[in-house]
């Protein structure tokens, strides 16, 4: 028997739980105000513990909890402190990011790389793994990668090797646990966005040459507005993907197709 027509009814995020790292701001601030928006109850994770505060007295029932996602102990606490205060996690949001953005490779530390890819992919398998088995218990979760157009394409003139290395890799993560889980009902999805204004691009930004290589470089020859995720992350979040797992979904303005 075919489901009731009502397609903006599975965008809905009522009742669950979504907890997003990185959410002190940009991207995952938004996400966090979408999540809520659609009737989530949001777990808001930065290592900036009055912001996360001040976020949560503006969302219904948010959680803040402090947390450096790379270091592997405290990971481990914070997915015991949500767990043991709400019970469960519905969607997973690897949101926290680090760049390199400007070290030339030959240049680079090998402390900086590995400070990189901690936050940007170990973090993410590990907040995974800690969260996965409660999903597949319950037979049912979406986790949700927020990758980069430069896990699929250089960074090129912008150095940045542990910065694409990590989001590459990121992606291979995605799939490879997608098709570890899907047999359990746990989807696993990334997003790959071109460049939007957050802290991590503010020098980009705030110079008219890099802005002006960033349009050049956008077919429709602008960056994104941070509103233009809203869409692609609610989507894969929410059972509006219910038969989507293991898929990169790129919001760039064309950059890599060209």
């Amino acid at each position: 028997m075919p489901t009731p027509l009502d397609p903006l009814a599975t965008f809905r995020l009522d009742g669950r739980v979504v907890l997003i790292t990185g959410a002190s701001s940009g991207l995952g601030e938004r996400f966090a105000r979408v999540a809520a928006a659609v009737g989530a109850r949001v777990v808001l994770v930065a290592r900036r513990a009055e912001r996360l505060a001040s976020l949560a007295g503006e969302l219904p029932g948010a959680i803040a909890l402090p947390c450096d996602v790379a270091d592997v102990e405290q990971t481990r606490g914070l997915a015991a402190d949500v767990l043991g205060r709400v019970g469960r996690v519905d969607v997973l949001v690897n949101n926290a990011g680090a760049s390199d953005g400007g070290i030339a490779a030959e240049d680079l530390s090998i402390e900086e790389w590995q400070r990189i890819v901690a936050v940007n992919q170990t973090a993410a398998f590990h907040l995974a793994k800690l969260l996965a088995p409660g999903m597949i218990a319950r037979r049912a979760g979406s986790i949700v990668n927020i990758a980069s157009i430069h896990g699929l394409c250089a960074g090129a003139p912008n150095d940045q090797a542990a910065y694409v290395a990590s989001k590459a890799a990121l992606l291979g993560l995605t799939r490879e646990l997608a098709v570890q889980w899907a047999e359990h009902g746990v989807r696993v999805n990334a997003i790959a966005p071109a460049y939007f204004e957050t802290e991590l691009t503010t020098t980009m930004f705030a110079s008219e040459h890099s802005l002006a290589w960033i349009q050049r470089n956008t077919p429709m020859r602008r960056p994104g507005r941070i509103d233009e995720l809203d869409g692609a992350f609610l989507f894969l979040a929410s059972d509006a993907s219910s038969y989507v797992t293991g898929a990169t979904l790129v919001v760039d303005g064309g950059w890599t197709a060209r």
